[in-house]
């Protein structure tokens, strides 16, 4: 006789992330990304450089409309800005990943992911692998019948091919509707934190011992509405993130992951 699921432990509600500082960048509509002295403001096929030390821009990528549609996330990666592209909101969904020489912005290359089941949202690369999440939207941007609850995490080899991926748990996939995950890195915890399109809040998930599911272990109230943002390595639980209605780049204080006795911490 099938028995019922056992449903997972309620995420933690953690206190309300706090805005330190903004800085105005006429490119921050989709998404930010940052490194020990700058900032990166990006939008479609636009992508802004600012100083962190007092907001000036000091270079700047306009790219082909055609070829680079959609944008989305970008991470630096060493002396590289690496970020996500797809034809959104054509379909069939088809995704890139576009690399930049992060000095001067200098597209270097770029890696055709092709038609896959999702656009290309986030890409970060963590323990020798590209961890990529492929959103997928409720009609009228679906495709062939998938819905939200579609979107996926994929992990890719150093070739760009499929080799694991994830799925998201009920208690994210039920905040996104219609839309999708639009923003996520993995924090100094080695957990893994999410936003979607437009609430202003950051799902914190655990990668499994076990299974294909993530585990949803916190939910935190954030001073932004969505879309993509990036970690400052340089600083202590800083993110970068976007404001777009204001159209500036915001500097957010990460609270803490308190772990109570009975909730373990990631592995």
């Amino acid at each position: 006789m099938a028995q019922d699921r056992p449903a997972p432990p309620p995420p933690l509600a953690l206190p309300t992330a706090q805005a330190v500082k903004a800085w105005p960048a006429s490119e921050a509509r989709q998404g930010a990304a940052v490194d020990a002295e700058h900032f990166y403001a990006v939008v479609n096929s636009r992508i802004g450089k600012y100083r962190k030390s007092d907001g000036a821009k000091v270079a700047e990528w306009v790219g082909d409309r055609i070829a680079i549609r959609h944008l989305n996330s970008c991470i630096v990666e060493g002396r590289e800005l690496v970020c996500a592209n797809s034809n959104f909101p054509e379909i069939p969904m088809a995704s890139s990943v576009e690399i930049f020489d992060a000095a001067n912005l200098k597209h270097l290359r770029s890696i055709p992911l092709g038609i896959r089941d999702g656009s290309l949202t986030v890409i970060e690369r963590r323990q020798g692998r590209w961890w990529a999440i492929f959103a997928n939207y409720d009609a009228p941007r679906s495709h062939l019948g998938r819905t939200h609850r579609d979107t996926k995490i994929v992990l890719l080899d150093d070739d760009w091919s499929e080799v694991g991926g994830y799925a998201l748990p009920d208690s994210v996939l039920a905040r996104l509707a219609p839309h999708s995950i639009s923003g996520g890195s993995f924090g100094p915890d080695g957990l893994l934190y999410l936003t979607g399109h437009d609430a202003p809040e950051m799902y914190v998930v655990r990668i499994p011992r076990q299974g294909p599911l993530l585990e949803h272990v916190a939910t935190i109230p954030v001073p932004f509405e969505g879309q993509a943002w990036a970690w400052d390595r340089s600083a202590v639980r800083m993110i970068y993130a976007i404001r777009r209605r204001a159209g500036e780049v915001v500097v957010v204080d990460v609270p803490d992951m308190a772990f109570p006795p009975e909730v373990s911490a990631p592995m």
